[in-house]
């Protein structure tokens, strides 16, 4: 079966640059993949031909007269550029033409106007960002929500959980992913209201045998592990995630200051070259680009507005994985399981009278 996705090719710190490289790169190794470049068709048809990739028979262009900079106020994205490569390539995705879309361009714009143009999945409040993680066993830890959300209710939570871990069975092949609750302390006793009141409804899943929650984790959890999916709100979970950002290229920093120190520490370099080799495999942050915009009616996928080629396409791999995986039909499925309804006015009454 063969995947369709568009490309928001303007978007990103780098635009064509970055975007157009990438997407030849991943079409070269998925041969059931089709993919179509939304941007200033003159500008995208250059590249491509600097790249000798012009007529591939698997690459469409779609023109659209406007970008969305990463500077661009919400109001400007979404009531002034409305022929936009953001707005035109998520279009793709609510007309059928394609299963997924990527974009690198402005986070708040692209939740917005993938919110305005798609609409939230039945029985889904508001939309949450997700991404994955290294952890110590070798394997993603999905954290969610990352900055979409800043303040929420237990009921808003308690949907991001459905939805990780909806994700994580679906991309990991995990049947029954587990679930936690970042907090300050694993105790029940301890954290605010909200996550307190989270707790209980995640619990109450838990012994339905609907989800599989592990309970409160503290934010080390993360990368130990604990859990495959880790909840928040997005003004925990975006702070969470600058501060992992900034710890690495403080890392990586002090990490290359003391090999070039002094002759001998070059000379460990060079015989530590082999392991710090695999280390910055392990641990390439290109090899986590890609968040996912869960809660709409639609795949929308979130690189890291400065991702490089190698990033960019992994962050389109995610998009694929997800489509190929039938993601979005599993959400349906599980939220309408799993989603409490309120009771409708007309049918309580009608019940009372009766």
């Amino acid at each position: 079966m063969t995947i369709k996705i568009s490309i928001d090719c303007m978007g990103g710190d780098h635009g064509p640059s970055v975007t157009i490289p990438a997407a030849i790169s991943f079409l070269k190794r998925n041969p059931d993949a089709e993919l179509t470049l939304v941007g200033l068709e003159d500008v995208v048809k250059a590249e491509l031909k600097k790249l000798h990739a012009d007529a591939h028979p698997r690459l469409s262009i779609l023109h659209a007269s406007e970008q969305v900079t990463m500077d661009d106020p919400l109001e400007v994205a979404l009531r002034r550029k409305k022929d936009s490569s953001m707005r035109v390539a998520i279009e793709q995705v609510k007309d059928g033409k394609a299963q997924a879309c990527v974009s690198a361009g402005n986070t708040g714009a692209l939740m917005a106007v993938s919110r305005y143009v798609l609409k939230t999945m039945a029985g889904v409040d508001r939309p949450a960002i997700c991404t994955i993680m290294p952890n110590m066993n070798d394997g993603p830890t999905y954290v969610m929500d990352l900055g979409a959300n800043v303040d929420c209710e237990p009921h808003h939570l308690h949907q991001f959980a459905i939805m990780g871990s909806v994700l994580v069975h679906a991309m990991e092949g995990i049947a029954r992913p587990t679930i936690g609750l970042l907090n300050v302390g694993t105790e029940d006793i301890k954290g605010n209201e909200v996550v307190k009141a989270t707790s209980q409804l995640l619990r109450a899943d838990h012994e339905r045998g609907k989800l599989n929650f592990f309970g409160n984790v503290e934010g080390n959890d993360i990368f130990k592990g604990t859990t495959d999916v880790v909840v928040c709100d997005g003004f925990v979970g975006n702070v969470t995630l600058k501060a992992i950002e900034g710890l690495a290229r403080f890392f990586k920093l002090v990490l290359t200051t003391e090999f070039k120190r002094s002759p001998l520490t070059m000379l460990g370099a060079v015989i530590a070259r082999s392991a710090l080799k695999r280390i910055t495999k392990r641990l390439n942050p290109a090899r986590y680009n890609g968040a996912s915009l869960l809660g709409l009616r639609g795949l929308v996928f979130k690189s890291h507005g400065g991702a490089d080629a190698e990033a960019f396409e992994w962050a389109i791999r995610r998009a694929f994985e997800a489509a190929k995986n039938d993601v979005q039909q599993q959400l349906a499925d599980m939220i309408a399981e799993l989603m409490p309804r309120e009771p409708q006015p007309n049918a309580t009454k009608s019940d009372e009278t009766a």
